[in-house]
């Protein structure tokens, strides 16, 4: 009886197979029939693999016997395949009744028709299995999907976006068709492995595929295209709700989106299959790297062994993606409504107090990292706390944030020292995320917080200080310091060209700091720099000693902290808009004319302190294969300090949670500022302070 079911179900699927057309014609009724195979497909299938178990016979028969597999087999395309089709032929039937007369004697029987098909694929709908649930294998295990994400592929040195799922005993790269002619979405798989087969490279195995770097500035300027067009958008959206020009510019934001998802990841994530064929993905951060790797090799530790899929089962598999996804579209902004949160602008004061849970004492340090422009960046890096299971740092850092809404911590206990390209080689031990709320983090308190991870937690304390509050240029309380004070004043005291705290921090730097990963970005010790920056203020005789003891991150730090306390910025406030408008000039010899003598207009102690500055920095630049310190990277931190406008002239928004037009307004305001500090270090002479004294052939006036 129960073999006869399922001949009966077999007959039923070929008749439908073979008549896509049925629900069309006057038997659309027989749908029903359909609705009962559906109703009683598990039970067939479950029959089948009992029969299989029991008598040995049957097991043989239903080897050679092709339609018996099919449907042993391959159940979910007899399942779908169906269904598909009567969705397609529902569409039919739309268009069929919108050019059909109402008087005509079939539109009717279409009406029928379409009310029938439509309410079988509500009852498909409604009652079709989770999600999640994909196929069932062989064993008559389940294959479930664990995680899925859009991924950037690095295929013959191009960057191709992927949609990557993992599955309990596989991994599949695929690609997404472009969607055409109403049609939904389709997958094209480009490879697989199985679990059991995957293995991630080792060091020297991936030596031999470097990662191709995108230039800063390409990055950056894909940015600067992407704020202006979100301003176009919102100034459309103000004269007219809708209409062809505003969908012209969604194209070119989600085209401009696209572009910089492929460019902006640069860290490997290499997996190998058995025969050693290796695929390389870009990503972010070594958090999201690290989360891939461990829930691959737990689902590991249940030891299914390697197959091969058929092109029917891959074909299956890669088509209930399409339901089984949970991210389903590619993360970009124009997937988003413009009224979310848009993320904290400003500064993240974090201290990283200490950890408990270890179970072997270990040298163990914490990094943190927190996401800009969409993609995550590493910002502080502890010192490292030896032999200890109980790790006691204490320590602050300044964190500058871009519309970030996420802080990661990663804990690593130190094996050795870093690669020669910046990857990191140490072990993770735990990592954790927590959400930046606008809301508990507006008050002027330190907000504690326990970051849970492994069996090991961390304890922090977080500030939020806005960028609006943390410009606002507080003099000095004490005219003896240099913190805040004028720079032409502490020149004048100390009877110098260049304040005495710049000539020192850069010496010291230059001394053992040029081939830091990092300088100048990587955030110091606050309470490191906070010492120095009293130390200087009271004139402290030993400066030079106690700057040798510290890290040289606080010592860049401080010299960063000097400039932005500055109570005018070193570029001036009367001169700010004209060099923002210089940078603007297209044609390059009116740009170099008047950028220069804007430069040369600038009081003698601000522009001596620059120059000096400048010739810093482009020393740094030298040792950019070490450091990893561009031009462009350098003047990404330094531009806004030495950049800004007056309080009463700032575009920065006052709430820290403020329309997206107005974050962005602010974007292109912080990449002008930029651009000016980029164009003076790339220019390769710089007129000497003398030329000041000559007479100006150009008006400063832009």
């Amino acid at each position: 009886m129960d073999t006869m079911a399922i001949s009966c179900n077999s007959l039923i699927m070929d008749l439908f197979l073979t008549n896509t057309q049925l629900f069309i014609s006057q038997d659309a009724s027989q749908l029903g029939v359909y609705r009962a195979f559906v109703d009683n497909y598990k039970v067939a299938v479950e029959t089948a693999e009992k029969c299989c178990q029991a008598n040995s016979q049957f097991a043989e028969i239903s080897e050679v016997s092709s339609k018996v597999t099919y449907i042993i087999l391959a159940k979910q395309a007899l399942l779908y395949k169906p269904v598909d089709r009567v969705t397609r032929s529902t569409l039919v039937l739309h268009d069929l009744l919108k050019h059909t007369p109402s008087s005509h004697p079939d539109h009717p029987l279409l009406q029928d028709a379409l009310r029938i098909s439509q309410n079988f694929l509500s009852s498909i709908n409604e009652e079709i299995t989770p999600r999640r649930q994909s196929m069932t294998v062989k064993k008559g295990e389940n294959r479930q999907l664990l995680r899925d994400q859009f991924m950037v592929e690095l295929v013959e040195g191009s960057r191709k976006l992927r949609h990557v799922f993992l599955f309990t005993d596989l991994l599949l790269c695929a690609k997404l068709k472009k969607q055409t002619g109403g049609q939904g979405q389709q997958y094209d798989c480009k490879w697989y492995i199985p679990l059991a087969d995957v293995t991630f490279q080792t060091i020297d195995e991936s030596e031999s595929s470097p990662v191709p770097q995108i230039p800063e500035e390409e990055i950056d300027a894909m940015k600067v295209k992407i704020s202006q067009i979100k301003n176009e958008m919102q100034r459309e959206k103000r004269v007219c709700k809708g209409g062809k020009v505003l969908d012209r510019l969604r194209k070119k934001l989600c085209e401009q989106e696209s572009l910089l998802l492929l460019i902006s990841p640069c860290m490997a994530f290499r997996v190998s299959n058995r025969n050693g064929k290796g695929y390389t993905f870009l990503i972010s951060s070594d958090y999201e790297r690290e989360e891939w790797r461990e829930i691959i090799r737990e689902q590991q530790k249940k030891c299914f062994k390697s197959f091969s899929l058929t092109s029917l089962e891959l074909q299956m598999l890669t088509n209930s993606c399409v339901k089984l996804q949970t991210v389903h579209n590619v993360p970009l902004t124009i997937n988003k409504e413009y009224d979310e949160s848009t993320g904290l602008y400003g500064f993240l004061n974090v201290i990283v107090h200490s950890a408990t849970g270890l179970k072997q004492s270990l040298n163990l340090y914490c990094t943190l990292e927190v996401d800009t422009f969409g993609y995550f960046v590493n910002k502080a890096k502890t010192r490292v706390y030896r032999d200890a299971t109980e790790p006691n740092w204490n320590e602050e850092f300044e964190i500058e944030l871009e519309g970030s809404q996420t802080l990661r911590l990663l804990c690593y206990s130190k094996v050795r020292q870093c690669r020669d390209d910046g990857e990191n080689m140490d072990r993770i031990m735990a990592k954790g995320q927590i959400q930046l709320d606008p809301q508990s983090l507006q008050g002027k308190d330190w907000q504690r917080t326990v970051i849970s991870m492994n069996g090991i937690e961390v304890k922090l304390s977080m500030r939020f200080t806005s960028r609006e509050f943390s410009l606002k240029r507080m003099p000095s309380r004490k005219q003896s310091g240099v913190f805040g004070v004028k720079i032409g004043a502490v020149t004048k005291r100390e009877h110098s060209k260049v304040p005495l705290i710049v000539r020192q921090c850069v010496e010291e730097i230059e001394r053992r700091g040029l081939e830091e990963v990092g300088i100048y970005r990587v955030s110091g010790v606050a309470t490191d720099i906070q010492a120095l920056k009293a130390a200087f203020d009271a004139n402290n005789k030993d400066i030079s000693v106690m700057m040798s003891e510290m890290d040289v991150n606080a010592i860049a730090g401080t010299l960063k902290l000097y400039f932005r306390e500055l109570p005018e910025p070193l570029f001036t406030d009367e001169l700010y808009a004209n060099f923002t408008e210089g940078i603007a000039l297209s044609d390059s010899v009116a740009k170099e004319s008047c950028m220069l003598n804007l430069l040369l207009s600038l009081p003698e102690p601000n522009l001596l302190t620059f120059l000096f500055l400048l010739d810093h920095l482009k020393r740094v630049a030298e040792n950019e294969s070490v450091n990893k310190m561009s031009f462009h990277n350098l003047a990404t931190v330094f531009g806004p300090t030495l950049l800004r406008p007056s309080e009463k002239d700032s575009k920065i928004p006052s709430n820290p949670t403020q329309p997206i037009s107005m974050s962005d307004s602010w974007s292109l305001e912080v990449m002008s500022q930029v651009q000016v500090l980029l164009y003076f270090l790339q220019l390769e002479a710089i007129p000497t302070p003398d030329s000041k004294r000559q007479s100006m052939l150009f008006s400063t006036e832009v």
